[in-house]
């Protein structure tokens, strides 16, 4: 119960005098500017977050030849690249990425693996650590000027120096060619973002294949070249150019990839080119390759093979998937007027899940990020179902998700499906679009994507179970040991926990940005107005930060500072809370109060003993030896009492009068931050009627003590209970400090016997027990067993 304590009269002018300050200071500053942490604006990069009138970025346009060998796995190329140098630098050498040589035998990779072994270790694992007996990484042939002398290179590990034989001066470009061949891996046993399946009963190859060519590093004006080497954890920084790729396969394969198909009428049959241009206008997906095509081809073996030649323009990457036993569906959509072909392949392993919601989940995902963030501009989106779990490039990405061999799938088998399709197409926008530097800044990609994800799951259906998002999926992680976090401002190779710290606690941190500090209104303006500045261009977090608070209006280095630059947690606590109330001077009311609150007051045990103990007292035996004190009530209200309070009214303003007589309860709730992050404080309170409010405090509350602040609220109903975060808005760790009056926060253990078996998923039990119950002769043939 609240206690209630009384202001003095003298205070009925509360509201408009300054409550006494609270001086105490943690010594930190929250609040201070993120300042020199930043770079420095510049012409390039400007202090607004955009970009300046003299950015640039460099260009890379490639045309690529490459040949499968489904008989031997493995892949041999050529390509040109034409390099324009857009920089105001003379360049004098050239370095080119080369990301498959993470699976050569000399790779800085598994050099640098640290662990230890386990007293019971699966094969997978085995697997894993003897990596080495593959013969992996790129065969590098030649390195040649176009229809040139050879040029001199130097690889280092996964970077290669290309020399130059002239400087290449700003505004020029400079024309090489490469050829080379490399070993696919094995998918499942060495895991990659690229590789084959081999399904062992149709005895066929699934080829999803990336980091396929040498491709350009990125040279920009914020730091060079991005030679940081390719570990496995950092992804790729690319520069944007055209590409033109021809894919030599074996002639009963069908071949999807990045960009739209040039030659149509070489690679597709009549059937095909018809059911791909009613796909264009269809309502639902239409089979391009149906189920039972493809399995009639995953019995063949062509002699053959054919030559698919894709085009894409101003991508930042290519990427292509093949296999005879891919089934097929496209249908075309609109976005913002322009026409977009979502499409997916996949193996009837795939099936019944990914006939029925793998293109409605692409064409979903490209109408729900175009809303947040700005149109998707590119003629194709595909989803690939096949070894890779997820990964992402530009038009075309590879998904997991399959369902067990009776077809029956798990709810988070489905959803987990559903889940990764939006997430890796969603990667269309960051940052194939929006082109950040993975290498160094996972979080740039992955966490704002995995929060356009949650906003997209979302639309789909609705209370989606959405793994990442929520401020309180992140809690657990928040209360991990400080040992095991790293700031998200924490380069992709040396991130502790890498699924938390670089997809779930920024995407997190954006949803408590647009729910709870910003607004929705002013943070999907922000949002969409970084994606408009950055899209085909190169943003840094500086970019991100700037125009987040540019484009809102809104002062955030303090939230940067805090959830992205420490791992302090969120965790406020009700350390206390006063009752107060004016005493209005009105004798009739106060005694009655006075009384009230004497009445209330609990016996003590002796007191309670002695009415027991003592039937009569001495006075009660010899009543004359009572007086006036006996019979005197100091609380009842008299004429004098009355007749002072009727002269002190008489003094006092009409607007004091009727501030004296508005018998509003105030409030001082003692507020401490326990978990160093400093977060808006949201406030329940529920009345004495029932009725709740709530009150959202900005977190410079906290501006001038980090730690320790008082807040008065100011009622005109008493107020039973103050709860902080009733919705769960700011990933408190910690709820059991949440509410005053105390109360216990729920949490529950689990008992279970050991070894359990693995049990059916829900569609298998209710396909068993339909069987159970299907007595003979009632069957669908009809007849007797």
């Amino acid at each position: 119960m609240l206690k209630r304590l009384l202001l003095g009269a003298g205070l009925v002018g509360l509201a408009a005098a300054p409550l006494r300050a609270q001086t105490t200071n943690s010594g930190t500053d929250k609040f201070a500017q993120l300042g020199t942490t930043l770079p420095t604006p510049n012409s390039y990069r400007t202090a607004s977050g955009a970009p300046g009138s003299e950015y640039w970025q460099q260009r890379a346009d490639y045309n690529i030849r490459v040949k499968l060998d489904d008989d031997k796995q493995a892949i041999t190329g050529a390509e040109d690249i034409t390099y324009t140098n857009l920089s105001p630098d003379v360049l004098t050498y050239l370095w080119v990425q080369l990301d498959q040589n993470i699976m050569d035998k000399g790779s800085i990779t598994t050099a640098t693996q640290v662990g230890q072994l386990q007293e019971r270790m699966p094969f997978q694992a085995l697997d894993y650590l003897t990596t080495s007996d593959f013969d992996g990484g790129f065969k590098i042939e030649s390195v040649n000027v176009k229809g040139g002398k050879a040029l001199p290179y130097v690889v280092n590990h996964t970077m290669m120096r290309v020399d130059l034989p002239t400087p290449l001066r700003p505004k020029q470009a400079f024309t090489f060619s490469i050829a080379w061949h490399y070993n696919i891996n094995d998918q499942l046993k060495i895991n990659q973002r690229s590789g084959y399946e081999f399904f062992p009963d149709d005895k066929n190859y699934l080829y999803e294949i990336a980091q396929f060519y040498p491709r350009m590093a990125v040279y920009s004006d914020y730091q060079g070249w991005q030679h940081k080497q390719f570990l496995g954890n950092g992804e790729f920084a690319l520069p944007f150019g055209d590409y033109r790729v021809s894919i030599t396969a074996p002639a009963d394969h069908v071949v999807g990839a990045t960009g739209t198909l040039q030659n149509p009428d070489q690679v597709l049959t009549a059937t095909q080119r018809k059911r791909y241009a009613q796909a264009a206008n269809a309502a639902k997906p239409v089979l391009i390759v149906t189920q039972q095509e493809a399995e009639q081809a995953e019995k063949g073996r062509a002699k053959g093979t054919k030559t698919w030649t894709y085009a894409a323009k101003n991508v930042r990457d290519f990427a292509w998937a093949s296999s005879r036993k891919f089934i097929w569906d496209a249908m075309g959509i609109k976005q913002s007027g322009v026409p977009v072909m979502c499409m997916s392949y996949y193996p009837k392993e795939g099936n019944p899940l990914w006939g029925q919601y793998s293109t409605e989940v692409v064409a979903h995902t490209i109408k729900t990020y175009s809303k947040f963030t700005i149109p998707y501009a590119y003629p194709v989106a595909i989803s690939v179902h096949g070894p890779v779990g997820g990964m992402e490039y530009p038009m075309l990405c590879f998904n997991g998700g399959r369902p067990e061999k009776d077809g029956t799938y798990s709810a988070d088998r489905k959803y987990g499906m559903i889940s990764v399709i939006i997430h890796e197409v969603g990667h269309n926008f960051f940052p194939m679009i929006i082109n950040s530097d993975e290498r160094q800044w996972s979080w740039m990609d992955e966490g704002l994507n995995t929060f356009v994800q949650y906003l997209t799951e979302q639309e789909w259906e609705r209370d989606y179970p959405s793994r990442r998002g929520e401020p309180k999926n992140i809690v657990d992680y928040m209360k991990t040991d400080k040992s095991l976090q790293t700031p998200i401002m924490t380069n992709s190779e040396s991130v502790l926990q890498f699924g938390p710290n670089a997809y779930a606690k920024p995407a997190t941190g954006l949803n408590m940005l647009r729910e709870t500090i910003l607004g929705r209104q002013l943070f999907d303006h922000a949002f969409k107005t970084y994606a408009q500045r950055w899209a085909y261009k190169h943003p840094e977090p500086a970019d991100f930060f700037r125009t987040m608070e540019d484009a809102s209006g809104t002062d955030l280095d303090w939230f940067w500072r805090g959830w992205f630059y420490t791992t302090d947690r969120s965790d406020l606590s009700i350390e206390g809370v006063k009752w107060y109330s004016v005493d209005s001077k009105n004798p009739e009311i106060e005694n009655a109060r006075k009384r009230e609150m004497l009445n209330a007051e609990p016996k003590s045990l002796s007191q309670q003993r002695n009415l027991q103990d003592i039937p009569k007292t001495l006075v009660d035996v010899k009543p004359d030896l009572k007086d006036f004190y006996n019979t005197y009530d100091p609380i009842a209200t008299t004429d004098a009492d009355k007749a002072r309070y009727q002269q002190y009214v008489a003094k006092l303003t009409p607007a004091q009068q009727q501030r004296l007589k508005a018998g509003l309860n105030f409030y001082e709730v003692d507020l401490r931050n326990v978990g160093g992050l400093v977060m808006p404080v949201v406030v329940q309170m529920t009345y004495q009627d029932g009725k709740q409010e709530i009150v959202n405090v900005p977190a410079e509350i906290w501006r001038k003590n980090n730690e320790h602040v008082t807040k008065v609220f100011i009622t005109e109903k008493p107020v039973v209970s103050f709860v902080l975060d009733p919705y769960l808005q700011t990933a408190d760790t910690d709820l059991s400090n949440n509410a005053y009056p105390q109360r216990a926060a729920p949490s529950r253990f689990e008992l279970f016997e050991r070894q359990q078996q693995p049990q059916p998923n829900p569609m298998q039990q209710q396909t068993s027990l339909q069987q159970k119950e299907q007595k003979p002769g009632t069957g669908a043939g009809g007849g007797t067993n």
